[in-house]
């Protein structure tokens, strides 16, 4: 990845600690961009400062739940007082909630699932539009899982969750579609990660692609040069796909 590719840029990843959200905070890093790095877990962000640092990058570490939507705002706030901009954020950060039936799970459970997955994302487009639209040429990519089209039994919140953001960022890419603000999906399938060994404890991890191979397929849609919008990378047939109304 060459180093000019997002020289200059600012990036905002979160769930930037561990997973597909490190490997492209990282790929990113090495395309030239700084990276503004948001993630609960202190000492893993620290992890990722340290390997951006060796690779020649920069980073600022912000250890931020986004269930703190008052946070958001904060770092929002931050981000134009320093940089009067944001180039590029990459919306990784989910939980995968509760593998149950959906009689079986407690409301705020339910609950606690939208918050990260759904409503810190809303919170996210609401804050940081302006600072995107300050960019020549604004980024965005947000993670989604297939799940929010196979309606896996007994993955119901977290389904419900992956389907309200493509949602939201579909309806923010119509809204924005005359601006240089691009807004994109991204769904990795499954991938090496300790949350898919979470849901998933009897697969085999080895079996599976990396976070690092899907990094390197993200960060070609956070520079300048990417100009679709609305539109889902699905990282299994490495294909761009359109949306389509049920038949």
């Amino acid at each position: 990845m060459s180093s000019s590719l997002l020289a200059s840029r600012i990036a905002l990843v979160t769930g930037a600690s561990r997973g597909i959200g490190y490997a492209t905070a990282r790929a990113l890093a090495r395309a030239g961009a700084h990276i503004v790095a948001v993630a609960r877990t202190q000492g893993g962000l620290e992890e990722l400062d340290d390997e951006i640092r060796k690779d020649g990058g920069s980073a600022t570490l912000v250890p931020l739940s986004l269930a703190d939507f008052d946070g958001i705002a904060r770092l929002c706030a931050a981000l134009y007082e320093r940089h009067g901009k944001l180039d590029i954020l990459v919306g990784n950060a989910g939980v995968p909630g509760p593998s149950s039936p959906l009689g079986h799970i407690e409301l705020k459970t339910f609950t606690d699932v939208m918050a990260v997955n759904v409503s810190a994302n809303f919170q996210l487009i609401r804050c940081i539009e302006p600072l995107l639209k300050a960019s020549d040429a604004g980024r965005v990519v947000f993670i989604t899982s297939g799940a929010a089209h196979k309606a896996n039994a007994y993955l119901g919140p977290y389904a419900a969750s992956k389907a309200a953001l493509e949602t939201l960022a579909r309806v923010w890419a119509h809204e924005t579609e005359r601006t240089p603000l691009r807004v994109n999906l991204f769904s990795p399938g499954p991938i090496r990660t300790r949350m898919r060994a979470a849901v998933f404890p009897g697969e085999d991890p080895m079996t599976l692609e990396t976070p690092e191979q899907v990094a390197e397929f993200i960060v070609p849609m956070c520079a300048p040069e990417w100009t679709e919008t609305g539109k889902l990378y699905d990282y299994k047939s490495r294909a761009l796909q359109e949306f389509h109304a049920p038949a």
